[in-house]
């Protein structure tokens, strides 16, 4: 048999492996293999696919993330329209569409009752079994070709096996788990940017990610719940087909014999929707039989044969006691109300924002009075409106400050804007946000760079912008409170390991008004040096793809400013990579997963060993925790209380060898090979079996040590109390 024909064979089979694991996983949720297993069926294929691009195949597991994208995106138009179903808030609406049914029929129907989820409708469309293309609804007629982004989405199959022959589509809804919505919020609240107001809102956005790399950072999920020109009989046919195919079908959905018992679904789940993981906003009602669905027809825009319950909005009535001003990164002044505690959607609400002062003015409203507390998309608190009939005189009108909160500058309001904003560009709130900024995640992703951390450098005066950072060593650290030795050390390996991020995340970390990641990555292609983007005309910005009037002249202003130009001449001394560079492309095998290394790697230094996790999408901490994922070591007899707290959680330990194999890359020889190496197969299960042993050994010494002594402290408090 020829190589070729092997790594075929091989190639088939893990892709089928891999499929068959990702459908466990991500629908089915029963998971048969460990993550390192996984990881090391995917590594294999990408090292095979590499090896033999001849079998490259758009639906393998391999092919999450594709290439960003060039310019808009493009309008595909629907094989079949994807109508909107019409709403309604009553239950006598939904015994009149009922009585419709029933007089156009001429018998009595059955209904399927199914959420209605909140968030981006979708159609995906399969040709003999191959995902090819994806769309938003858009107008219904046409939507926009999201095609790169939906692949990203890991519930998502690539290839359907045993599907129909042909062309059928899929139509469900992509979703932003609430946990992941809480998790965005909390970064972009943290870096001064406005909040997500809903579930909805962040998973379109995040579909409309020109990156889909950006797109596959936001842990989007989608579900299906209906479909065009595919073979089924009714609803429960449909959803048990999908699941039957490995799509992650909706879920619960009810046959209901009557509007009665779909009724009584719609009460059922009007206190229980708060219990699950992502937002929904109703309950859909549709007759069953797709061949009366036929009968019924639609009208221009919606289907006659389904209707939708809308849960009435909850909202309760607290009072106003007082507003607290905010100054987020680029100054904006939003503020924000503090209220009576008031429990609303299952949590206790106490804070909401007002926005801004256009928005207190337009509902007139003043501390003291009695408002309208909503959770917008059962998320974020909203008020939506003020009871004035409550009023006794007392209340206090809401007046825009003349100066800053924080540092007592005077503030501007830009016309074409409805923020008031702070003019000191060195106020400590304004610093405060961009320090928090430039060491997150997403940018310079500098560990240990904390609020707490940040409080103390800005109140101390320590660092007056971000290019300060850098100037801070070692021992300067211990200065701090609550900073150690080895928190100390941390914080220099991390400094010293974001000096090498790429030139793109160091863009949108120094905080250039309107340029996000995305902006980023177009910008530090378009001009590779900071030079060139610092020199760059308005003519050269605007002919970016991507780059309008408007934000070029923000970009622009931004490097016309002496102190922005005075932080990043810091940074350059201090040896910040900025210029672009090619990188190699590799698959993101790492993506979602923390290690932490201990002790000396052979032929890899500590900066060397991270920069590499980083390039295959993993994160590196300092710390072993519930969230790590592995563990690096190369000498398990070494005495480390990270080994000791891995083996205590049941954190899975690797060499750099096994880390490798994982990626897909050659690890350094080693010349002069240890006593004792995880190399060495055998002997690393032996001495982890040894090491566990000890482990529980000394601990259940030390708990009968201890036992022994609150033995003896109780009987001397006895004797104590008797004599």
């Amino acid at each position: 048999m020829s190589e070729q024909l092997v790594a075929k064979n091989r190639i088939e089979s893990l892709r089928a492996q891999i499929r068959r694991h990702d459908r466990l996983y991500y629908v089915e949720n029963t998971p048969e293999i460990t993550d390192q297993n996984y990881d090391r069926l995917m590594a294999e294929l990408i090292e095979l696919e590499k090896q033999f691009p001849e079998f490259y195949s758009p639906d393998s597991p391999t092919q999450r993330v594709g290439n960003e994208l060039a310019g808009e995106f493009k309008t595909l138009k629907h094989a079949v329209p994807m109508l909107s179903i019409g709403n309604t808030y009553s239950y006598s609406d939904m015994r009149e569409f009922d009585e419709r049914m029933i007089r156009e029929l001429g018998l009595g129907v059955s209904y399927s009752a199914e959420l209605k989820y909140d968030g981006l409708a979708v159609s995906l469309t399969y040709v003999d079994g191959r995902f090819t293309l994806g769309a938003t609804r858009g107008d219904g007629e046409k939507g926009d070709d999201i095609t790169a982004n939906l692949r990203t989405i890991k519930n998502i199959p690539l290839f359907l096996e045993n599907a129909p022959k042909g062309t059928f589509h899929v139509r469900g809804e992509v979703l932003l788990p609430l946990k992941e919505l809480e998790r965005l919020n909390k970064e972009r609240e943290e870096n001064g940017e406005a909040l997500f107001a809903n579930a909805r809102n962040a998973a379109a956005g995040s579909l409309k990610q020109h990156d889909p790399a950006v797109t596959a950072e936001r842990k989007l999920t989608f579900v299906a719940y209906a479909s065009a020109r595919f073979p089924a009989f009714d609803d429960l046919e449909l959803l048990t087909a999908y699941k039957k195919l490995g799509l992650p079908a909706a879920s619960p959905c009810r046959i209901c014999r009557d509007i009665e018992d779909a009724v009584a679904f719609c009460e059922e789940w009007k206190d229980k929707r708060f219990t699950l993981p992502f937002a929904t906003d109703g309950i859909v009602i549709k007759v069953n039989s797709f061949a009366l669905r036929e009968k019924l027809g639609a009208t221009a825009k919606s289907p006659r044969w389904a209707i939708a319950y809308k849960f009435p909005a909850e909202t309760a009535a607290t009072k106003l006691l007082s507003v607290s001003m905010q100054v987020g990164r680029t100054g904006a002044i939003t503020p924000v109300a503090n209220l009576e505690p008031v429990r609303l959607a299952g949590t206790k609400v106490s804070r909401a924002t007002l926005h801004n002062f256009d928005e207190v003015e337009r509902l007139d409203i003043r501390v003291g009075d009695t408002v309208l507390v909503e959770k917008a998309g059962e998320i974020i608190p909203d008020i939506v409106g003020v009871l004035k009939d409550k009023r006794d005189g007392s209340e206090e009108k809401i007046v825009a400050p003349d100066k800053c909160p924080v540092c007592q500058s005077p503030v501007y309001r830009d016309p074409e804007m409805a923020a008031i904003t702070c003019s000191n560009a060195s106020c400590p709130a304004v610093l405060k946000r961009a320090l928090a900024h430039f060491a997150s995640r997403n940018a310079m992703d500098i560990t240990g760079l904390g609020p707490a951390v940040i409080d103390e450098l800005v109140d101390k005066k320590i660092v007056s912008d971000y290019g300060d950072l850098y100037a801070i060593k070692g021992v300067n650290w211990l200065a701090f409170s609550n900073i150690g030795d080895k928190s100390a050390a941390n914080l220099d390996h991390a400094l010293n390991l974001s000096k090498q991020r790429p030139y793109d995340r160091l863009l949108f970390a120094i905080g250039i008004p309107g340029v996000g990641s995305a902006t980023a990555r177009t910008l530090a292609k378009s001009f590779p040096t900071m030079e060139k983007l610092v020199s760059a005309t308005l003519e050269e910005l605007t002919a970016v793809e991507g780059i309008g009037e408007i934000n070029a002249k923000g970009i622009m202003s931004f490097f016309s400013n002496a102190r922005n130009l005075e932080a990043l001449e810091k940074l350059r001394s201090a040896g910040v990579a900025m210029e672009y560079r090619e990188t190699e492309d590799v698959p993101k095998i790492l993506d979602g997963k923390i290690f932490v290394i201990t002790g000396a790697i052979p032929g890899v230094s500590r900066l060397e060993a991270a920069a590499t996790i980083l390039k295959y999408g993993g994160t590196v901490s300092e710390s072993v925790s519930k969230t790590t994922s592995y563990l690096i070591t190369e000498d398990l007899s070494a005495k480390s209380s990270k080994i000791d707290k891995a083996l205590e959680l049941g954190t899975p330990v690797i060499s750099w060898k096994e880390l490798a194999e994982m990626c897909g890359f050659e690890p350094p020889e080693i010349e002069e090979p240890r006593q004792f190496s995880l190399f060495d197969e055998p002997n690393k299960e032996e001495e982890l079996k040894a090491r566990k042993a000890r482990l529980a050994k000394e601990k259940a010494e030390d708990k009968t040590e201890n036992g022994n002594k609150e033995k003896e402290a109780s009987q001397t408090d006895l004797f104590s109390e008797l004599f």
